[in-house]
């Protein structure tokens, strides 16, 4: 037969079962994947139980010495809650600045939050003279109120 332009690869040739075949049973390729594959895992399954107990890799099966060298060193950080512990681990020079970094500032939110340091001063004075100028906004509003009031009592007259 001939094939045309376009041979395909050499290694998957389509092969169809005919309908004598599939209804006799003895068609080469079975019905469903699922179950040949599923036979096939049990099978290697049942042989790997039997060898896995003895495979191990390199000379580990030869020397069953445990060698200290081989534990690996943890990295322990030390963080501000060991220090509220009383841990006494030394501390490398950064964790050493992030902590007093961050104890600054927390003195500094105190101190915003009592009014003593600079910033809070300013913002207060700021605070007082926008409170100052609504009040007088406020006092002007009701005086121009009082005003409209009387000339509407008096264009009623």
């Amino acid at each position: 037969m001939g094939r045309g332009k376009f041979k395909g690869k050499p290694t998957g040739h389509r092969h169809f079962s005919t309908p004598e075949e599939l209804l006799a049973g003895s068609s080469a390729r079975p019905r469903t994947f699922k179950k040949a594959e599923v036979e096939e895992e049990e099978e290697r399954s049942e042989e790997e139980v039997e060898e896995e107990p003895e495979k191990r890799k390199g000379t580990q099966g030869l020397i069953e010495i445990e060698n200290p060298n081989l534990a690996k060193p943890k990295n322990v950080k030390a963080k501000a809650k060991d220090l509220v512990m009383g841990k006494t681990t030394e501390l490398s020079r950064r964790e050493r600045e992030e902590i007093e970094k961050q104890k600054a500032h927390e003195r500094y939110m105190k101190l915003q939050e009592q009014g003593k340091t600079e910033q809070a001063r300013k913002d207060l004075e700021r605070l007082a003279l926008i409170r100052k100028q609504r009040a007088e906004a406020a006092k002007k509003r009701e005086e121009e109120k009082a005003v409209r009031e009387q000339k509407k009592v008096e264009a009623r007259k």
